[in-house]
């Protein structure tokens, strides 16, 4: 039955960011909110060069790296190895505890971890000791290797409130925080008028505010291969009766993560092509502190469900992942109707750059040679297991790899960018010309971070709590 009733603040969603915030201001510890399971619980900050080019293109030094500092540790309880935590880089008493994968459980040996080692060794990765210190290629390095890090949980127009589904509304007295993730945060936004002009025309919507809702979509491209061991009584995956003891399923099962960045000369001919001849000195993918792709092997066949790829999980297959960390493609969310009960209309318009496709094969190329390649891991890599039976070889070509991702390449749900900061909303959080109104979730990332969002979002909603708390 519709009534109505009235809330200092109103937060809309139900995931990291706005849990956190409830809870923040209300002044308690954040709940373990479910869908950063969705991420595997992976936990990774991603490239302090890329919050830097965050905070030049807001103009706000509060958004740069540094900037971010106090809240990643904030939210954080860092399990460190044995010689203890780096205290200027990592928290010692938030609500969320991460570990690497050596020191989560004393039993959590994977067989293949020194092999992989040494192959990501023989194809030019350095290991660097902290991944998530801001450097994931290291120092003057193209290719870093670190141990996989997981968490673990214990005028001006005003909004004035919200009309839930069945009519009732609820007023805010201060202001209206919508935190509904990355596809629903922009349609509700969208639905309350706040619309690009084009929506407008689309659905006989009513102008309130013309604001690029629902562009600068952008998420990281994952394109997974799946791996026949020869022995999988010596290295066995998920499933085999080998892995019996509990410690094996503490998280996901891979060691390591491995950020590339792509030659620079052929990056640069690709972006050339993009741009139509304008100058590319300046963008930032030619930074020589850019990284563009991250690999995982994952000791099961991940991924190959939702590729539509029939792996079965009988112990003897593993999967390969690399992602693209730096897309420069930009896709959409767009309203399918009025109705709020009906999806948004995703187009993430993947693969649409030369760019991204020169940063993706070289990914791809990269863990063809560690697992293909090499000497130790070919003695335990019998095959992979193409999904259309055509096996791709070190030596696969341009177009090889395109049709491959063109099949397989899927999400790996980090949506974010659809509510831009600097486009829709300001510095502080704000929605552009609406009173009372912002949005606390990663719709506001304006550029793309080589991490898995789960963690900078729990620090971004540590400092939006602290920026409403302040008003």
């Amino acid at each position: 039955m519709a009534g109505s009733t009235s809330k200092d603040i109103i937060i809309v969603g139900g995931g990291i960011a706005d849990c956190v915030l409830a809870s923040r201001l209300h002044e308690k510890n954040p709940p373990s909110p479910s869908s950063s399971a969705t991420n595997y619980g992976t936990w990774t900050r991603g490239n302090s060069a890329d919050y830097d080019k965050w905070k030049k293109l807001v103009g706000n030094p509060q958004w740069s790296y540094k900037g971010f500092l106090p809240y990643f540790r904030k939210t954080e309880t860092c399990h460190g190895e044995a010689g203890g935590v780096d205290g200027l880089n990592h928290g010692v008493n938030g609500p969320v505890h991460n570990s690497s994968v050596s020191t989560s459980c004393a039993t959590r040996r994977y067989s293949l971890k020194e092999q992989l080692r040494a192959a990501w060794a023989s194809v030019g990765a350095q290991q660097i000791g902290d991944g998530n210190a801001g450097s994931p290629l290291g120092i003057y390095l193209s290719l870093g290797l670190s141990e996989l890090v997981e968490n673990w949980h214990d005028g001006n127009k005003v909004v004035a409130g919200v009309e839930l589904q069945d009519g009732t509304t609820i007023m805010a007295t201060k202001e209206v925080i919508i935190s509904a993730r990355a596809y629903r945060t922009p349609q509700v936004q969208m639905l309350s008028v706040i619309v690009p002009e084009e929506e407008l025309k689309k659905h006989a919507i009513p102008l309130v505010s013309n604001l690029p809702v629902g562009r600068n979509f952008h998420d990281h491209l994952a394109v997974c291969q799946w791996w026949k061991l020869r022995d999988p009584d010596a290295h066995p995956s998920v499933d085999n009766l080998k892995w019996q003891d509990p410690g094996m399923f503490v998280g996901l099962p891979c060691d390591w993560v491995a950020t590339q960045q792509t030659d620079t000369e052929e990056l640069r001919k690709a972006l050339e092509l993009d741009v139509g001849g304008e100058s590319v000195d300046e963008q930032y993918l030619l930074s020589s502190a850019a990284a563009h792709t991250e690999t995982l092997i994952v000791y099961a066949p991940a991924g190959a469900q939702i590729a539509g790829v029939d792996v079965p999980m009988d112990g003897i297959h593993i999967a390969s992942a690399v992602l693209g960390m730096m897309p420069t493609s930009r896709g959409s969310i767009t309203l399918a109707d009025t109705d709020p009960t009906m999806p948004p209309v995703i187009d993430p318009n993947y693969y649409a750059t030369e760019a991204d496709k020169t940063m993706m094969r070289e990914g791809l190329r990269s863990v063809m040679k560690v697992l293909l390649g090499t000497p130790k891991v070919r003695e335990t890599v019998e095959s992979e297991l193409a999904p259309d039976g055509k096996k791709l070889t070190v030596d696969l070509t341009d177009e090889e790899i395109d049709e491959r991702v063109s099949r397989v390449g899927n999400t790996f749900y980090h949506p974010a960018g659809s509510v831009s900061m600097g486009s829709v909303v300001d510095a502080t959080l704000r929605v552009k010309g609406v009173e009372g109104l912002r949005v606390v979730d990663a719709n506001v990332f304006p550029v793309t971070i080589t991490a898995h969002y789960q963690c900078v979002v729990y620090a971004l909603a540590e400092k939006a709590a602290d920026l409403i708390a302040g008003d």
